[in-house]
């Protein structure tokens, strides 16, 4: 059987077809949320174009895409965190989309030349105030300080999550004091880096370390929890929106773009522009507890709306992935994994 034969029989056993249709839409993501059912029901409920997805991690994704070349039947890519996007676009994956519709909605610092964020969320600082005061950890450089030291917990280093802070880090304050930073963090740390964020923020409280860094959502989802442990929990710790006297707290995002060789291409521009509505964009927020990034759409999200507003970073996303890989060197050289 040659491969052509096989390719072809692959993406039919997967329900995709590279036939373009204005009816179907193929759609490779590695955002791994069952409330996100509700939001590609909405589309199809809208537009009468049905979707067609397969779910895998970034790297399982793009290499699919890059294998099946100019056969491939994805539309449209989608995933978390700005440092993974900006590996996609390196890869030449993406076709620029032109919609006025989009360019209206999403502020210009939340889109690339080729892929757009449709959602935020913000890497907050948690404390127990019982290990820890208040005073201390308002900035994400304080983390560094020697008052901090067996105190600091943290997510490895060559996550995502953290090298997109470091990559705003050196944007700010410059490699050096970066990297600085980062030797400062690891002489900090009350334990090696381990677990995810919400292991971060159990640990606060548990007090096996007085301070931690997790994205918000992961608080949101606890503070909404209506487990007693979770409220447990949410009751010893307390958080902060760091730096917000200087260049504000560090967002990073959700995001999509639409592929190269896309079959369904005005489908694809269409699913783009949805993600973008008013529908779409309340859903990050209320079902999955991100922020929208049109500003005008309402939030109605209890643990969001305790938590209150903030000032966000505003470095252009597109700046904040091209760093990535030099805020990789930099926590290696700090010991930062």
């Amino acid at each position: 059987m040659t491969k052509k034969i096989l390719l072809t029989a692959l993406v039919s056993a997967l329900g995709l077809s590279n036939a373009a249709t204005a009816a179907e839409l193929n759609i490779y993501s590695a955002r791994h949320y069952q409330t996100d059912e509700q939001l590609y029901g909405n589309f199809t409920k809208q537009t009468g174009i049905k979707i067609n997805r397969i779910e895998a991690k970034e790297d399982e994704l793009l290499e699919r895409i890059r294998n099946e070349g100019a056969n491939s039947p994805a539309d449209v890519f989608i995933t978390v965190d700005a440092s993974r996007l900006g590996k996609a676009d390196e890869l030449g994956i993406f076709a620029p989309v032109k919609s006025a519709a989009i360019e209206a909605r999403i502020p210009a610092h939340l889109r690339a030349d080729n892929w757009y964020s449709y959602s935020t969320r913000a890497r907050v600082i948690v404390y127990n105030p019982e290990l820890v005061k208040a005073e201390q950890v308002q900035t994400y450089e304080q983390l560094a300080d020697p008052g901090l030291k067996g105190k600091v917990c943290t997510r490895s280093g060559s996550h995502p999550y953290n090298l997109s802070l470091g990559a705003a880090m050196i944007k700010h304050n410059g490699a050096e004091a970066t990297e600085k930073w980062a030797s400062g963090i690891v002489a900090n740390f009350a334990r090696a880096p381990k677990g995810g964020d919400t292991d971060q923020i159990r640990a606060v409280a548990a007090g096996e370390c007085g301070v931690a860094i997790a994205n918000s959502y992961y608080l949101a989802r606890l503070m909404n929890s209506q487990k007693p442990e979770d409220q447990e929990a949410v009751a010893r710790i307390k958080a902060v929106w760091p730096n917000q006297a200087t260049w504000g707290t560090h967002i990073n995002v959700s995001g999509a773009g639409m592929l190269k060789h896309a079959p369904n291409k005005e489908a694809a521009v269409k699913f783009l522009e949805y993600l973008a509505s008013d529908d779409a964009q309340a859903y990050f927020a209320n079902g999955n507890n991100e922020w929208p990034v049109v500003a005008s759409v309402k939030v109605d999200n209890a643990a969001l709306n305790k938590l209150g507003e903030f000032k966000a970073d505003t470095l252009p996303i597109g700046e904040l992935a091209a760093t990535i890989a030099e805020a990789q060197r930099i926590f290696d050289r700090a010991g930062y994994r």
